[in-house]
């Protein structure tokens, strides 16, 4: 099915036509046919009042929890919720049951990407089980297609295992991610330490646990040399070491969930079970901080940090509900909420560009004779984010039955393409 779509600005900073209002033509087999003239033969058309099109946007943190808690989110839910956020391209983390660490386990997820609109790309497990242990088998991975090695929502506690992770990746230049947390210091936590922790009566995890695992972290790169990706920032003074270590020469990046960068520990001051996440909300000095750096372009990747809960494990006292928010479909709401003044064209790069960078992973290109790989949507328009436009097989977002501003239109990708009718 060929597509035209009508007058709309494109948001591409590598690209001639960034921040041009024009129209793209795209044909049956999913080739950019012209850019900026009419194509009265084309099978749909696209257009709205604010169009905008940018690359497909890419999630670099997102659990689908198959295999194993499939009742959670399956491959085929979680990429159709993917799609309906604008995501053409998810790095999906290890911890599913059992976890991602072999060969076989990394096919099971990309072997069907050329039938998808939505591509998955899998991240290997440094330690069997994610338990920080043993050693995986990471050059068989890799040679499967995992484009990086994390023990995903558990930190690598075990220091000589990190240390000789950052040895062995130099081999082919593969990327170490790591989510800073000293389980010891924030064991039966359950939101930020703080003021409102302490009114609320709650055990509080402190920002010193993130900080902790920072500043060990940069100690063992600059021993022993590599890359290392910081996933999920979320406290001024690890944002303070992050920079100082790429002003050093470091090769350290980072990204920040999209959640942490707007909701505050304050709002869990009626024990809604939907704001427990990990890391915890932060305070609003943390907030600040983190929004300076992304303006400055020290934070370099916004992720979705989509992790699916069922009822059973939220519905429960605050102490023992489980960790994570929905986070694929409400993204671009949230993440325009933070712009902050920024230029659009700059911010997308911290989901489309930024991550491809970081993972080795080919950029697309807006340009006539490209393979399309889009991402439509309207800044402006407003939808009802409920149990109808919710794709996902959980619920676990605060904003459900919201009224929420930004959306997004649709993605063409891999000469397919979903448009959402919500």
């Amino acid at each position: 099915m060929s597509i035209l779509i009508k007058s709309a600005k494109i948001l591409c900073a590598g690209s001639p036509y960034n921040n041009k209002t024009l129209n793209i033509f795209i044909s049956d087999s999913g080739i950019i046919k012209s850019i900026g003239k009419d194509e009265p033969s084309a099978t749909k058309i696209i257009e709205g009042e604010n169009l905008h099109v940018s690359l497909g946007w890419f999630d670099m943190r997102a659990n689908f929890n198959d295999p194993g808690n499939e009742h959670k989110e399956d491959l085929k839910s979680g990429l159709k919720t993917a799609a309906a956020g604008g995501f053409t391209g998810v790095a999906l983390l290890p911890n599913t049951r059992p976890c991602i660490e072999s060969k076989n386990d990394v096919s099971y997820l990309c072997s069907d990407n050329s039938k998808r609109v939505t591509q998955i790309f899998p991240m290997g497990a440094v330690t069997k089980g994610c338990k920080g242990e043993d050693f995986t088998e990471i050059l068989d991975m890799h040679a499967a297609g995992a484009v990086a090695f994390t023990d995903g929502e558990n930190p690598i506690w075990n220091t000589h295992i990190l240390l000789k992770t950052l040895q062995y990746l130099q081999k082919f230049n593969g990327l170490l991610i790591n989510r800073p947390e000293d389980k010891y210091l924030t064991a039966f936590g359950t939101m930020n330490e703080g003021i409102t922790s302490t009114y609320l009566g709650l055990k509080g995890m402190p920002g010193l646990a993130e900080d902790i695992m920072i500043k060990r972290d940069i100690e063992l790169l600059k021993y022993a040399g590599g890359r290392i990706h910081f996933a999920n920032v979320s406290t001024a003074q690890a944002v303070k070491q992050i920079i100082k270590a790429k002003k050093n020469g470091l090769r350290v990046t980072c990204d920040v969930a999209a959640h942490n960068l707007l909701f505050e520990d304050t709002l869990l001051s009626e024990y809604d079970t939907n704001y427990k996440v990990n890391p915890p909300l932060r305070s609003r000095k943390d907030i600040l901080a983190l929004e300076k750096a992304m303006i400055n372009h020290q934070i370099d990747v916004i992720v979705s940090s989509h992790t699916p809960q069922d009822e059973e494990s939220k519905k429960l006292e605050f102490d023992y509900a489980e960790f994570g928010m929905l986070g694929l479909q409400t993204f671009l709401p949230i993440v325009l909420q933070k712009q902050n003044g920024m230029d659009l064209s700059s911010l997308i790069e911290k989901f489309t560009v930024n991550p491809r960078n970081l993972l080795n992973i080919a950029i697309p290109e807006i340009k006539e004779s490209a393979r399309a790989n889009l991402t439509v949507f309207d800044p402006d328009l407003e939808w009802t984010y409920d149990t109808n436009s919710n794709y996902s097989k959980s619920v676990n977002s605060p904003l459900l039955g919201q009224r929420l501003k930004g959306c997004v239109i649709g993605v063409i990708n891999n000469g397919k393409w979903l448009f959402n009718d919500f």
